[in-house]
């Protein structure tokens, strides 16, 4: 996984960017053009993901809510169908349970796994709380030899390669590893080499400009970044552009290597590669940052299931969801799954499905809904005028086809019928509160994080004891 990559900078999807590993995994293996997150924000997109639930079935709401820890993930299915399973690198769970299923976990994570950015629906519009997206990330973006994001993903890659050789030495039991790295998330800050990498080569500009008029949500996104406080010159959101470009380069290097060490340990050939995001980025499109939208560089997001000796390569232009993940996962351990995407890749065709996007964090009043049906997406958020579009007609979103369109009224009653968007709404608002108590008493007295910290096994890895020989001979690849 990368983390807020979308789609369309990928070079598979026509886009600019330098990612040569990625670009041989789409041309042998099945690419999703048409992929879409459960929800444009870190924590909760995760969480849907890795259970197979939208975000409001979860109570996984933002940033700061919990994954209740008996609800089953993709890692508890395989883990009881005897695979081992893994986690390296960024998940952001929330809460005490920081495992989900994953029999191990190597890494800690790079965000907080406390209750620290509860959104708050009762403020005073205009109101902002401090830890809130602001447009500064924009403005300094460029090249840095050591950030904080470059420490982390190191780690996450090193240690992540160093459990597939330990895989490969013990293959006593199939294996699930995801590997998530925190790139290309902004700050959009990368080592000099790969900001280089686009040396002479100027971003192309926002498809669509920022825009005078803005759709309520859109207004509000901008508000909550203070972008009426921040003038963002064209050549800042270049540069802003540039090291994002050059961010998914440094994912697609570490991607390689991972890739690198599946070759040179025998595995590459019996390992189904995965790769996706968890939302997308609007790099500066229509004048937004960062995601929280429903636009397509927000929702889409890239997936690529990389398995030549099963499946030929092929693109799929039906719409899916990342709630189709689980199922495909484990429909592919031999275990029967409704919604499972394996007829896809196996070049059957599937009925159409209706796909479900929500977002209930910062940034919003209400619940807001999105459904891609076949080329329509339709997003209804109560309080705003209801958006209607059509991809195949209008790929940039720019006409609201809603007021009169004949399909509005059955978009509206399906949202409608699916979700009761008031009590959804005070169960919002409700969650909110409560975790504000909680996180309040938590301050006080001796403090308990729930930030997971992996287990030194270090000590385990190497010569111990009399017996000087044996851990040479069981580290050694290939044994003879």
């Amino acid at each position: 996984m990368a983390d807020q990559l979308t789609a369309s900078v990928l070079p598979f999807h026509g886009g600019p960017v330098d990612a040569p590993h990625l670009e041989c995994l789409a041309e042998e293996g099945v690419v999703f053009d048409a992929a879409y997150c459960t929800t444009p924000l870190c924590a909760p997109s995760r969480a849907s993901l890795l259970t197979g639930r939208l975000p409001s079935d979860l109570g996984t709401y933002d940033n700061a809510s919990e994954l209740s820890a008996s609800v089953p993930t993709v890692a508890h299915h395989l883990r009881d169908r005897g695979y081992a399973t893994c986690l390296a690198g960024k998940m952001h769970f929330i809460g005490p349970g920081q495992l989900h299923g994953f029999e191990e976990r190597l890494t800690t994570d790079v965000y907080t796994a406390g209750l620290d950015w509860i959104p708050d629906w009762s403020l005073p519009p205009g109101e902002r709380l401090p830890w809130y997206h602001d447009l500064a990330t924009v403005l300094d973006a460029g090249p840095r030899e050591a950030t904080l994001q470059v420490d982390y993903d190191e780690e996450v890659a090193f240690r992540s390669v160093r459990k597939l050789w330990d895989l490969a030495r013990d293959r006593a039991r199939p294996f699930f590893l995801l590997t998530s790295f925190t790139h290309p998330h902004d700050p959009y800050e990368i080592p000099l080499r790969y900001w280089n990498r686009y040396e002479g080569r100027d971003p192309p500009p926002p498809a669509v400009p920022p825009l005078e008029e803005h759709d309520p949500h859109s207004r509000r996104l901008l508000e909550m970044c203070g972008a009426a406080e921040v003038e963002i010159p064209p050549e800042a959101a270049a540069r802003a552009r540039r090291g994002y470009y050059a961010a998914v380069s440094y994912v697609d290097e570490k991607v390689g290597e991972l890739l690198d060490v599946l070759e040179e340990t025998g595995l590459r050939e019996d390992t189904i590669v995965v790769f996706g995001s968890d939302h997308g980025d609007m790099l500066g499109e229509r004048g937004l940052w960062y995601k929280m939208t429903f636009f397509e560089d927000s929702a889409r997001v890239p997936l690529v299931v990389h398995a030549p000796t099963r499946f030929a390569a092929a693109r799929v232009a039906q719409p899916i969801s990342l709630l189709d993940l689980l199922p495909t996962l484990v429909d592919l351990t031999g275990a029967e799954a409704e919604r499972s995407l394996v007829p896809l890749l196996r070049g059957e065709a599937l009925e159409p499905r209706t796909v479900a996007c929500e977002y209930l964090g910062e940034g919003t009043r209400a619940p807001a809904v999105m459904l891609r049906e076949g080329s329509l997406k339709y997003i209804r958020c109560p309080g705003d005028p209801d958006l209607l579009h059509d991809l195949d007609a209008d790929p940039l979103e720019l006409e609201n086809l809603a007021p009169g369109h004949p399909e509005t009224e059955r978009l509206r009653a399906r949202v409608e019928r699916d979700w009761d968007m008031e009590a959804l709404a005070a169960e919002v608002v409700a969650s909110q509160q409560r975790r504000f108590l909680v996180s309040r008493a938590l301050e006080h007295g001796e403090p308990a994080p729930w930030d997971y910290i992996p287990p030194d096994r270090s000590a385990s890895r190497y010569v111990r004891g009399r017996d000087f020989w044996a851990p040479f001979s069981q580290a050694r690849l290939p044994r003879t």
